[in-house]
């Protein structure tokens, strides 16, 4: 099968590689879409450490069943499908309190780290376990099934944030998730969403899916603005999808006390935080792991309308190619969304 194969650090190539033999539990996937994600433009340079060569990437992804595993029952060949991301074994503790994404033995697929290594869907087939698979409605395209994982990211932002309608929330970052993270926000109810960023265009599609303010400032300047939108109490709600010291530190300033800052962006992995802010105005700190089980929702929301999916994608394009994406979306070439490849022969350019 033709597959991109992560070579080296920096050095995407199209290969061919063996297909994959799904095992007794297994799914034999034909891949029809599948999206870049930036953990994997992070990892395209080593800077993660998740993606150790050689390793074909890829998690955000749907197609069509090829062939099933013995003891498969719930799948056949031909059916349209998506999967999580997440390879959770489904018996450890967490699995069975319905906590997938903190699985003792959790797997990512398109992963490769020092604990497992585990071959993506930037390829022309992929298999994967039964039980992270779900049938795609006729209604979803691949290219918007391929946006799945990243909406059901943004939906276990929310659900952990608990939030119980009427909020305001602030979603600091305006890129992929940021943007999904707004829409989730407003279907669960929040009653005024505000999204600040610093660069003007990502806040001009924030605009146009529904933010009820664009703020295009950070720091001082963006908490004395949403002090004076909330009459000097802060949102309710801080949904931070950046990361860095500066964007939680104005998270954590911006929110209101007794508030919830719920962290979904990771590009640093430490940060430094004021405690006595957070301790003295009583503020929760919730972290949001990948998805537990949102699958369904997200498809749900897609299909009604509630979260729009097709503004995000900036091109369809066949793996052949996804070196040049790779190299635009490393480079950080501006107005680049979604990147969504079809391995598919003859994917149209």
């Amino acid at each position: 099968m033709k597959a991109l194969l992560l070579s080296e650090y920096k050095n995407l190539e199209l290969q061919d590689l063996p297909a994959p033999v799904p095992g007794p539990d297994d799914v034999l996937v034909q891949v029809a879409a599948c999206g870049i994600c930036g953990s994997d433009v992070h990892g395209y340079d080593g800077s993660t450490g998740r993606r150790i060569p050689p390793i074909v990437m890829g998690h955000e992804a749907a197609g069509i069943v090829s062939a099933v595993g013995s003891a498969v029952s719930k799948f056949a060949k031909g059916d349209r499908v998506t999967f999580d991301s997440t390879v959770y074994c489904g018996a450890c503790d967490f699995c069975q309190r319905g906590e997938v994404n903190l699985c003792d033995n959790r797997q990512v697929v398109g992963v490769s780290c020092g604990e497992f290594r585990r071959h993506g869907a930037f390829a022309e087939y992929v298999t994967v376990p039964e039980r992270i698979l779900y049938p795609l409605p006729s209604e979803l395209s691949f290219a918007e099934a391929a946006m799945l994982e990243a909406v059901s990211v943004a939906l276990h932002g929310v659900h952990v944030s608990e939030m119980k309608g009427g909020e305001t929330a602030l979603v600091i970052g305006a890129g992929m998730i940021g943007l999904l993270l707004l829409q989730a926000a407003r279907a669960a109810g929040c009653s005024r969403v505000l999204i600040a960023d610093v660069d003007a265009t990502r806040l001009k599609l924030a605009a146009d899916l529904g933010a009820d303010k664009t703020l295009l400032l950070s720091g001082p300047e963006l908490l004395d603005e949403i002090m004076r939108l909330t009459d000097g109490r802060g949102v309710d709600v801080v949904l931070e999808a950046v990361g860095r010291n500066e964007t939680v530190s104005s998270a954590i300033d911006c929110v209101r006390k007794g508030g919830t800052v719920t962290l979904v962006g990771n590009i640093t992995p430490q940060v430094t935080i004021h405690l006595q802010k957070v301790v003295s105005r009583q503020i929760r700190l919730q972290g949001s792991c990948a998805s537990s089980g949102e699958y369904p929702e997200a498809m749900q929301l897609i299909a009604e309308g509630k979260i729009k999916v097709g503004p995000l994608i900036t091109a369809v394009a066949p793996l052949t190619d996804g070196p040049e994406w790779f190299k635009r979306l490393y480079a950080r070439e501006p107005n680049l969304m979604k990147i969504v490849l079809d391995p598919r022969e003859g994917a149209a350019k």
